[in-house]
Order: C-alpha cells, then sequence, then structure tokens
C-alpha cells in the first residue's frame, strides 16, 4: 500500500493493467452478484431528484421495478444498494443492439440529458473504497468476469489507475490524482 493523502493505495491499482472490454463482457458486473451496487444515500437523494428525467430512459423492466420497489433498497448486508429488476440486474441497466448492458444514468450522463448520477461504487469499479481508521483504503477488486478487461488493459498498455483516472478524479480531486501519477511514475520506473 501507498499513503496518498489520507487514502491507502493498494498497488494493484498503478500495477495491473484493466480496460473494460465491453464487446468481450457485455456488461456483466452489472447483472452478476448477490445484490444492487453500493449507493452512498445523498446519490440516492439526487436520482430520487432526477427519477422524472431517468425513467424514460430505461427498459420497461426496470421502470416497473423502481415504480413499484423504489429506486434502491437495504440489502442483507444492511447497505443501501441499487434497486434490482426480479433480483437480477441493476434496474438502471439498458442494452445496446448488440445485448451490452449500459448504465442509463450513464448514457443520460454523456448525453447531457442528466448530471453525473452513476453511483461512485460502479463509476469506480473494479476499485472498492474501505475504511482503514481514518483512511480510506482503495482496493482492486479482481472478478474472474473482468479477465477480459485485464487482457485488454495489457494489449493497450493501460494501468488501472489509468482507466479509472476519471472516476478517481471524481472522488478523490485533481490534486490527488496527479499525486498518484506522480508516485506511480516512481514506482513503476523503480520496477523495470
Amino acid at each position: 500500500m501507498i499513503v496518498i493523502g489520507n487514502t491507502l493505495v493498494s498497488l494493484d491499482l498503478i500495477e495491473r493493467f484493466f480496460v473494460c472490454d465491453l464487446k468481450v463482457c457485455k456488461g456483466i458486473c452489472c447483472i452478476e452478484g448477490d445484490a444492487g451496487a453500493p449507493l452512498l444515500e445523498k446519490e440516492r437523494q439526487e436520482i430520487e431528484r432526477n427519477m422524472h428525467k431517468i425513467l424514460p430512459l430505461l427498459t420497461p423492466q426496470g421502470r416497473i421495478a423502481i415504480t413499484r420497489d423504489g429506486s434502491a433498497y437495504i440489502d442483507e448486508d444492511g447497505d443501501l444498494v441499487t434497486m434490482l429488476i426480479e433480483g437480477s440486474n441493476c434496474a438502471y441497466c439498458t442494452f445496446d443492439n448488440n445485448g451490452v448492458c449500459l448504465c442509463a444514468l450513464e448514457k443520460g450522463y454523456r448525453n447531457s440529458k442528466l448530471p453525473q448520477l452513476k453511483p461512485s461504487s460502479c463509476h469506480l469499479y473494479p476499485v472498492r473504497l474501505s475504511k482503514v481508521g481514518g483512511m480510506t483504503a482503495i482496493n482492486l477488486h479482481r472478478w474472474k468476469i473482468c479477465a477480459c478487461a485485464e487482457k485488454l488493459g495489457r494489449k493497450l498498455n493501460v494501468r488501472a489507475y489509468q482507466f479509472l483516472k476519471e472516476s478517481l478524479i471524481r472522488e478523490f480531486g485533481e490534486d490527488w490524482y496527479e499525486d498518484l501519477e506522480k508516485v506511480a511514475g516512481e514506482w513503476l520506473s523503480k520496477k523495470r
């Protein structure tokens, strides 16, 4: 782990290669799993405030689930998470013509229809955050369904921290990210 500000950064974030390969994985991370995506209360509130703009972007099943059950729920572990459709994929999933699962919240943001509402847990994935004392630990979650992302990252020579630049800046700020880039550059040059 490397300390940057009040964060503990896993070396995996710096050393491992990662670029989502939606052509291969089809966005399965939004479908697989045993609960919705972790959601902060302030994120839930922002989603609720924008629900009139979000509902038209969803699949009919997503609209039904959210209208019937709400925008989020508390899972078995007591965590606030995004609503699921029939216990399977996230209610905010949409699908393109090739069957690739895409986030309606992200699509709405990219098309200037919504503010950035994608939950930070999704935007940061495969990063997972946890508290260690007064610090935030930043770890890279490794899941077999993301093996294609590691392969593509290696092919394109893109490290996980580089791929996640936008979401890391959103979460920790530009100064923090500049510090991460500097530390990563020094660390990787020593490993050569």
